[in-house]
């Protein structure tokens, strides 16, 4: 969805977030917080937070925790795209080993009603749909949202896929109530 609000056009944003190594609860919240921050950009709902286990990657890989955030934003896609990557940089996330282990893990999975093949930023995200650790946290804050890409509801797209007993388990709803202020030294 996209609307005009002082003259810029802002768009709903469906934010997913994940971290699996260090102070996993940290980097979450303090990254939520520098998103939160941005210019031009309010942050509208949380999920509750997952732990779930790795999909993908290298073995030996820790649990994940996961969750999910809508915000209203009038930054470009590849602006805001920009500045998640700066909020994982400022986690000490690194980019070696695809679906490896990381800090901070901030993906755009869906920016307003767009659909795009670019190379550097495909919306929606190309994979969302097939994993459930990305759609039980979008369910809980827009299970009425259509993909724009497939057409379905969040909710139709998460009754699809199989459930495995202990694939997630939601251990905080309330984990982004407290946020800190945004760290200006990281």
């Amino acid at each position: 969805m996209t609307r005009q609000a002082g003259g810029a056009n802002v768009s709903t944003v469906l934010i997913a977030l994940g971290s699996n190594l260090g102070d996993r609860l940290g980097h979450l919240q303090a990254g939520l917080a520098a998103v939160s921050a941005l210019p031009q950009t309010s942050l509208t709902a949380v999920s509750g937070l997952y732990e779930t286990a790795p999909v993908g990657g290298p073995d030996n890989q820790g649990p994940f925790l996961n969750a999910a955030a809508t915000i209203e934003t009038a930054l470009a896609p590849a602006r805001l795209l920009s500045a998640l990557h700066t909020i994982e940089a400022s986690r000490d996330r690194e980019r070696r080993v695809r679906w490896g282990p990381r800090t901070l893990d901030l993906d755009i999975l869906v920016y307003g009603v767009q659909v795009s093949d670019a190379p550097d930023l495909t919306l929606p995200h190309p994979r969302m749909h097939e994993r459930r650790f990305v759609l039980v946290p979008v369910a809980d804050i827009a299970p009425d949202l259509i993909h724009p890409g497939l057409g379905r509801s969040i909710a139709a797209l998460l009754a699809a896929l199989p459930a495995e007993d202990g694939d997630l388990v939601c251990v905080d709803r309330d984990w982004a109530t407290d946020l800190p202020p945004p760290d200006p030294t990281r």
